[in-house]
């Protein structure tokens, strides 16, 4: 049975889930979620997922949320991205709670602030707040890359889809390539996997759909 991603091209953390979905080779589609008409604040929605959130996983019948736990899910049924022993694993997850608390909240936050909040409503001192979070966060994930080509192991995990969750996007929000070698060279690598597609392109939902 086809299992369904609900999920938008906006969404940094529903690309965490949606790409190693993509690459284990399981079958599944991605359902398009209206965050920006409302939809995570219907009831409907809220059934699926009381938290009101994207990614959500329905797999025959097993609802399953949060990008780590999804990410998890596509391990046990694929056999990918795990880690090769629990030693690994447990690394992996630490990388994942890592960038869920130090990466990707201050990234994503800092996104929308900067880019779909309305203008009338940013405030500098916030987005600079966040912007000096998330460069502390780019020097550490920087220094670890640069004795390694993968966060953990010497293969694509978990770690390395959830990391790179929000640094594939074009809007600005204080993240350049250019100004981290072996963030780009990383990132490079995981652009070089077979069958990896941009965020915008894997995932149903883009700006410019409501330009």
């Amino acid at each position: 049975m086809t299992m369904k991603l609900y999920c938008m091209g906006e969404s940094g953390n529903a690309y965490k889930a949606a790409l190693p979905l993509h690459l284990s080779g399981l079958d599944w589609t991605p359902v398009h979620v209206d965050f920006f008409g409302g939809e995570t604040r219907t009831d409907a929605f809220r059934e699926l997922n009381p938290m009101g959130e994207v990614p959500v996983l329905v797999d025959d019948g097993e609802v399953v949320t949060q990008s780590g736990i999804i990410q998890m899910h596509v391990s046990d049924k694929s056999g990918k991205f795990g880690g090769r022993d629990a030693a690994q694993a447990r690394e992996i997850l630490r990388w994942v709670l890592w960038d869920n608390h130090k990466l990707s909240s201050q990234a994503g936050m800092t996104r929308f602030l900067m880019n779909f909040l309305p203008e009338e409503k940013r405030n500098a001192d916030v987005i600079a707040f966040a912007q000096g979070r998330l460069r502390a966060a780019y020097e550490t994930l920087d220094r670890h890359l640069a004795a390694r080509d993968w966060i953990v192991g010497d293969a694509p995990t978990n770690a390395d889809f959830s990391c790179c969750g929000y640094l594939f996007y074009p809007e600005p929000f204080g993240f350049a390539r250019a100004d981290w070698p072996q963030i780009d060279r990383w990132l490079a690598a995981i652009e070089g996997l077979p069958g990896w597609q941009h965020p915008y392109d894997l995932m149903p939902g883009n700006p410019s759909d409501r330009a």
